[in-house]
């Protein structure tokens, strides 16, 4: 089992993201809430309240492209670090004409996957994506004062197409939240503790864990 790492202490628990995955995970997601937080602030006068309570509307102002730097930052080196295991297999495939059993919890008829799921590739290809679609159209945003002259229609254009990559990585964002906490129980502490019990693995990503641990059994 030289592929993965024994929780210290136990013998059931397993490495399924080390320090440094973690680490990653949660600057991104965290600069990633605080853009979409400010960023509803600035959508709609109804939730600027948002903005009041993250410091007020200047401080937002100031604050929003900057961490939105960070976020794009921090997805690129995600993609250092996971772009070779969200690359999409026939497993994925697979797991896709499945979807239904996996969203209804009948896990045994679900097709083994390695160790992310197809909808978790696609979640993360979205906001992959979405990351540059945010940064280009960001910075054109971000001074108005330097826009060209004669083309005032490029702003008002930018800013649609802005708020299209910004629904399309919340909607993914949902779904993700939602996955995690409700569809499949204990994925929320894996990305806290990095450790998951071998049943666990066993269940949701038998390719991964047979990878990890050396294990295997008769799929047919």
């Amino acid at each position: 089992m030289s592929a993965t790492t024994v929780r210290p202490g136990t013998a059931d628990q397993i490495e399924r993201y080390t320090y440094t995955e973690r680490l990653c995970h949660w600057i991104t997601g965290g600069a990633y809430v605080y853009c979409l937080a400010t960023g509803l602030a600035f959508y709609t006068p109804y939730l600027f309240w948002i903005a009041v309570a993250l410091g007020g509307g200047p401080t937002a102002r100031f604050l929003h492209p900057i961490v939105g730097v960070v976020f794009f930052v921090a997805q690129m080196w995600m993609h250092v670090l996971w772009h070779g295991e969200a690359k999409l297999t026939a497993e994925d495939r697979a797991w896709t004409d499945h979807v239904k059993d996996y969203v209804t919890n009948h896990d045994e008829a679900v097709p083994a996957q390695w160790k992310f799921n197809a909808g978790q590739k696609q979640y993360y290809w979205a906001m992959f994506y979405g990351a540059f679609g945010l940064l280009l159209t960001g910075i054109v945003m971000w001074g108005p004062e330097y826009d060209p002259p004669g083309l005032f229609w490029v702003r008002p254009v930018v800013v649609i197409l802005h708020c299209i990559f910004a629904l399309l990585t919340i909607g993914a964002f949902i779904i993700h939240i939602y996955m995690s906490l409700f569809t499949v129980p204990g994925s929320l502490h894996a990305m806290i503790s990095g450790y998951v019990s071998r049943d666990w693995a066993r269940t949701h990503h038998r390719l991964w864990y047979e990878k990890v641990t050396g294990e295997s059994r008769d799929r047919s």
